[in-house]
């Protein structure tokens, strides 16, 4: 074999996104995927970047987060996959979330008047610093990591910092306090995105994300969209809303389904919610991150639906019953 032909023969360097820098919890997520390690990852500064890089090739794919335990939605992450298209969600990650704080080397707690935080993980460490630090203040920071690298770079006035446990393995930060987190089980779920494809084959442990849009504001429309998924045995995991934007009242809702799109039942609600809905956006049925079966009745089992199909066909060409 020639040299031209070993080279040929090496697959293809793959290209990750990720919110930056290294030491962020979407780095945590992105390490737990098994076809990226080896590949080139690249820091970003927020999804819309992210998504970006997707969209416009620079990247293969992209790690956001999208739920977290204690607070809900990301909400900036929904509204992106709402209104960006070309988007496939192709799996997700759970990542434990807790915090420290950190401070420059030397610096003791009675030190700290002023802390700079990302704003969900301020609101996840709240308490401990009310507690803590009850005359505090608090500085917005990009990301988890950019609170604690400020302190160093002369870029954050602040004198500590909410960051990642693994902060110290990147830089010369002194941890003033661990576990500041107030929800011990605190969990962030990321997704990875990548381009339109075709779905993975199912799994049996998958999940299916949706974004529905009501075709108008009337008594009842929430419950007929939700009965697409009811009728068929179909359990929601997510159900969240968020403004469309052009006029008050007007709301788009973020769902998560059990199933994959080639169950029977969920094909079926999917033609429902297409019927039903000006707007249905299919973000992608991927497996589920805990892999946990999901179990539906026996009555809406793929055969049932199957069956019944024919039972219509049947009718429709004159054959006899049975």
């Amino acid at each position: 074999m020639t040299a031209a032909s070993e080279i040929a023969s090496e697959p293809a360097r793959r290209t990750y996104s990720f919110l930056g820098p290294a030491g962020t919890f979407t780095e945590a997520a992105l390490a737990q995927v098994p076809e990226a390690r080896g590949h080139h990852w690249v820091p970003v500064h927020n999804v819309g970047e992210a998504l970006a890089d997707v969209i416009e090739g620079r990247s293969d794919a992209a790690m956001i987060a999208i739920e977290n335990s204690v607070d809900g939605g990301v909400s900036t992450t929904q509204d992106a996959l709402a209104t960006v298209p070309g988007l496939r969600i192709i799996g997700e990650y759970l990542v434990p979330v807790n915090f420290v704080l950190v401070a420059r080397p030397g610096t003791k707690l009675s030190d700290v008047s002023l802390v700079a935080g990302h704003p969900v993980a301020y609101a996840q460490c709240l308490q401990w610093l009310t507690r803590a630090l009850p005359a505090h203040a608090h500085i917005p920071a990009a990301s988890n990591v950019a609170s604690a690298v400020g302190l160093l770079d002369g870029t954050s006035d602040a004198d500590a910092a909410i960051a990642p446990p693994t902060i110290t393995e990147h830089h010369d930060l002194e941890v003033l306090a661990e576990n500041i987190g107030d929800n011990p089980n605190a969990v962030t779920r990321f997704v990875l995105v990548g381009r339109t494809v075709a779905p993975t084959p199912p799994t049996g442990a998958d999940k299916t994300s949706l974004i529905v849009e009501l075709p108008k504001d009337y008594p009842g429309a929430l419950l007929e969209l939700l009965e697409q998924f009811a009728t068929r045995g179909i359990n929601l995991s997510l159900l969240a809303s968020r403004p469309i934007g052009d006029a008050l009242g007007r709301y788009r809702f973020v769902i998560d389904a059990d199933g994959h799109i080639q169950d029977e039942r969920m094909a079926d609600a999917l033609l429902g919610l297409r019927r039903f809905s000006p707007k249905v956006i299919f973000l992608g049925s991927y497996p589920r991150a805990d892999r946990a079966v999901v179990r539906y009745p026996d009555r809406y089992s793929d055969d049932i639906f199957v069956e019944a199909r024919d039972w219509l066909r049947g009718l429709l060409s004159g054959e006899p019953d049975l």
